[in-house]
Parts: structure tokens; C-alpha cells; sequence
């Protein structure tokens, strides 16, 4: 068990590809995320788990450290199968938008007046600096928040630690209580915190619809001479 636990930390350091391994290579020697490795492989060995192993850390790949501008902070991957690919609230080419991005796309219509993308593939934002990461990076087929209590916040919470000590600012979208959590993570009075309640169909009419976070995140870029995201551009990154 040690040996395949080690083996994958070998495999996630090699393939990050940018300065986040360097940041994150004490957090693989402690002892929760030892733990945390080791429960996976066994969930792995009996259950179906989501996302794949190769695309669990995706956010991180995808959106270097020096480069994030935006945090979308979720709860946890999409449960059922081939939805997830370790983008949070991303689903691949090809697959149905589910509900929460739908309603993702539906605020974004209505904040910023733009088209309702037809693909639920957010690399482009990935790419232009918005860290898609879930307080959860993986969960047990059709079982929602299934993985939330075997190690993963603290985990995440490194990174948000991380991304608080960064000079520039930054803006955090934290959607549903276990994204909420990570505002105490968030200190440095440069960076702005939104909150507002998960975009799922079970919660989105409680404030998530008319938060206008999307225009608010561009305006606080904007005032601080940093290039604003264009959230048009969630189908194809060029």
C-alpha cells in the first residue's frame, strides 16, 4: 500500500508541469495525505470512483500558480459517470451541461449579457486564469459529498493558503457552504471574497441567481489593472 501510495505521488508531481509542485511538495509528505492516498486505493479497489486518477488534480495543471486571477471554489466533482474531469463544474466536449452549469451560464446571461455557450468545457477559462477547483477533488459514483470528511479540505485548504499570500489580487467565488469554509483560509485584504449559495437546482434561487459575480469579478480586475476574464469563451480555448 505504501509503495502504490508513493508511486502515486511520483505520478501527480510529474505531470503538474508548472511551479505548483514545487509549492505543494511538502503537503505529499505529511502524514493526512498519506492517508488520504491510501484511502483513495481502496475506494478505488472496490467502488467506482470520480474523476479518473489522471485528471484529479486538472485545476492545478491547467492554471498555474503565478497565473491565477479568479478562484471558483466548489463542493465536489460530479457524481455520475463521465461528467468530471478535475475542472470544477467543467464537464468534457460532448457531454450534457449539467444543471449547475446550466445555471452557472443562466447568471452569466443575464449578469453580462452574453450567449448561452452550447458546451460545458471551461478550459478557456482554466486558461485565461480562473483556478476551477472543488474543496472536495474527488467522490464515490452517485454519492454526492461522499469523499468531503477523508482528507481532501486540508489539502485544498493548502492551496487557498497559498493563493492568499500572493501580492496580486485576486478574487475567490465561494458557492455552497463547504465553500464557504475556505473564507477563513483568505486574509490578505487584496483580495476580494464573493459568497453566495451553490448553483445547484436545489439551491441556486436562494442567491446564487442575481449575485452578479461575474461582473463584479471583472470590475475588481479591471480597478486593479488586470486583464478582465472573458467568460464568453468556456466552449474552446484558442
Amino acid at each position: 500500500m505504501v509503495v502504490i501510495q508513493y508511486l502515486l505521488v511520483i505520478f501527480i508531481m510529474m505531470n503538474f508541469e508548472n511551479s505548483w509542485n514545487e509549492l505543494l511538495k511538502e503537503e505529499f509528505d505529511k502524514p493526512y495525505y498519506i492517508k488520504l492516498m491510501e484511502t483513495l486505493q481502496s475506494e478505488r479497489s472496490s467502488n467506482a470512483v470520480y474523476p479518473a486518477v489522471c485528471d484529479v488534480f486538472n485545476a492545478l495543471k491547467y492554471t498555474d500558480y503565478s497565473d491565477v486571477k479568479v478562484v471558483i471554489l466548489g463542493q465536489d466533482p460530479y457524481h455520475e459517470p463521465g461528467q468530471a474531469h478535475g475542472l470544477a463544474f467543467s464537464v468534457n466536449k460532448g457531454v450534457k451541461i449539467p444543471p449547475s452549469l446550466v445555471n452557472i451560464f443562466k447568471e452569466i446571461s443575464d449578469d453580462i449579457d452574453c450567449e448561452m455557450p452550447h458546451s460545458g468545457y471551461l478550459e478557456g477559462w482554466a486558461k485565461q486564469g480562473v483556478l476551477l477547483l472543488n474543496a472536495t477533488l474527488t467522490v464515490r459514483a452517485h454519492e454526492a459529498n461522499s469523499h468531503q470528511k477523508i482528507g481532501w479540505a486540508q489539502f485544498t485548504d493548502s492551496i487557498v493558503k497559498l493563493l492568499n499570500q500572493r501580492e496580486e489580487p485576486m478574487v475567490f467565488l465561494l458557492w455552497g457552504a463547504n465553500a464557504w469554509r475556505k473564507a477563513q483560509c483568505v486574509t490578505n485584504p487584496k483580495h476580494l471574497i464573493l459568497k453566495s449559495p451553490h448553483p445547484s437546482p436545489l439551491s441556486a434561487y436562494r442567491g446564487f441567481f442575481g449575485c452578479k459575480h461575474f461582473s463584479k469579478t471583472n470590475e475588481f480586475l479591471v480597478s486593479n489593472n488586470i486583464k478582465p476574464i472573458d467568460w464568453q469563451q468556456s466552449e474552446d480555448y484558442k
